[in-house]
């Protein structure tokens, strides 16, 4: 594909505290991106206003000619954009709280509640339409573009995307294996740096990293340092914080035990859980239906309020920024780079950087489908993804993914069908449900409760 010299870059859901922050800040500092546009487009006025008032002080303080253009509707710039970033959620937190609460009442605990389980089925209803809405309307009026899907459950829609819009260029990410931060981790761990200033070009050549799965539930297949398997220095620095690790800390549901349940899974498995925050609640081990008791307790429910109480926090640093009560050069040294604009300079630049990307499989694990719809390894230009292979997914875990897929499979077809059949079939599919009877109240009672959050039909 030809060069684009300056891009135009449009974040549809810039009010998300996660995402927009961060790609504001890389939007600007990157010498690939900040002669071009950045459309900034959500639908609650007071935040999209308050978005672009922070773009507009960063750009002025970073004396940089990048556009900044606000919108509440994005048709209104999807025009002659070359990138759609979509990290768009409505009310959320709200919705979340109550899948995990319902589902709760029917013995399914949810830590996070965005992915899998009946949490990650409704995020999915919630979410995919407006998604597919989008998509009509890239391939209507910026069919140039690459679409980049920033929405959990990741691996759910971006299949869908891929599926059923076939001819919008797509992908999917999380941040949860951000490029270099991940391996920097994990070098860390295998004691070949001490800090991340050490780490460098030679050490990241030197250092094979491999990890594939469906989003969420990925594995380190390989981690080689010269050659040289260092897998079990990584495994003795999990089990040394097991042991050492103490009461404080991030207590959250999505952080608590994750040194004893990582190292656990390895000793079942044979390879190490590297998004444990969400790998913990794929399977049924942590969901306290045990008759013996577990060393490990089941899970925490992801916490409403505590998250409520974050995202008011957030707001509160964005409006200290817009006023003057904290100056923009603090800006400038607290955020970094995000995972979808850090991939579209690679992209724009040609900078040949490898990154995780959620896509088709296309061979790289090799006793999996084409098609199986993973997070993987990439080399990343214009032309798209191109995962690199990694060899077998280790028995075991391997009909575990399968039996995910089938799952996010059946859950994208249901939402874009709108067929209350195959819904039923993705919850029965699910690998939380344990009852037939209890997943029937769990759609019975969510249908109820959000009904004005999800689609007509």
């Amino acid at each position: 594909m030809p060069k684009i010299q300056y891009p135009k870059v449009v974040v549809i859901g810039s009010g998300s505290l996660f995402f927009g922050r961060q790609a504001i800040w890389q939007m600007v500092h990157s010498p690939h991106l900040n002669r071009g546009t950045l459309s900034l487009v959500d639908n609650d006025p007071q935040r999209m206003e308050k978005m672009g008032a922070l773009a507009e002080q960063v750009v002025a303080e970073a004396g940089v000619d990048l556009r900044i253009e606000i919108a509440s509707d994005w048709r209104d710039v999807l025009p002659n954009a070359d990138f759609v970033v979509l990290s768009f959620a409505e009310d959320t937190v709200r919705y979340r709280g109550l899948d995990c609460q319902i589902s709760e009442k029917y013995g399914i605990r949810m830590c996070s509640g965005d992915t899998i389980g009946p949490g990650g089925i409704f995020r999915a209803m919630r979410e995919l339409p407006l998604i597919m809405d989008c998509a009509a309307d890239i391939e209507r009026l910026c069919p140039d573009a690459w679409a980049i899907n920033y929405i959990n459950p990741s691996a759910v829609n971006g299949m869908a995307m891929a599926r059923y819009a076939p001819r919008v260029k797509s992908l999917a990410l999380c941040d949860s294996l951000h490029m270099p931060h991940v391996k920097i981790r994990y070098a860390k761990y295998a004691g070949i740096i001490d800090d991340e200033v050490d780490w460098n070009a030679d050490l990241d050549s030197a250092f094979d990293l491999r990890i594939a799965g469906v989003n969420h539930f990925t594995w380190m297949l390989r981690a080689e340092f010269h050659g040289r398997d260092v897998t079990a220095q990584i495994c003795e620095t999990l089990r040394r914080g097991v042991v050492t690790k103490t009461m404080d800390g991030d207590r959250s549901a999505k952080a608590i035990h994750n040194d004893a349940i990582g190292y656990q899974l390895f000793e079942i498995f044979g390879v190490i859980p590297v998004c444990v925050s969400h790998t913990k609640e794929y399977l049924r081990f942590y969901q306290g239906h045990g008759i013996l008791r577990d060393p490990i307790p089941p899970l925490s429910i992801w916490e409403t309020d505590m998250r409520y109480a974050r995202h008011d926090a957030m707001w509160r640093q964005v409006d200290d920024f817009i006023s003057g009560a904290l100056p923009i050069s603090q800006y400038m040294a607290t955020f970094g780079p995000d995972h979808a604009t850090d991939i579209i300079e690679n992209m724009v630049g040609n900078l040949g950087k490898r990154f995780y990307i959620n896509t088709y499989n296309r061979g790289a694990v090799s006793n999996m489908a084409a098609d199986a719809f993973l997070e993987l390894l990439c080399d990343l230009d214009m032309d798209g993804p191109l995962p690199r292979p990694v060899g077998e997914m280790p028995r075991g875990l391997r009909g575990l993914q399968e039996g995910i897929l089938d799952t996010h499979e059946l859950t994208a077809e249901a939402v874009v069908k709108g067929d209350y059949a195959l819904l039923r079939r993705a919850m029965m599919t699910d690998p939380l449900t344990n009852s037939v009877a209890d997943a029937d109240a769990i759609l019975r009672e969510l249908l109820a409760a959000e009904r004005e959050a999800l689609p007509d039909h």
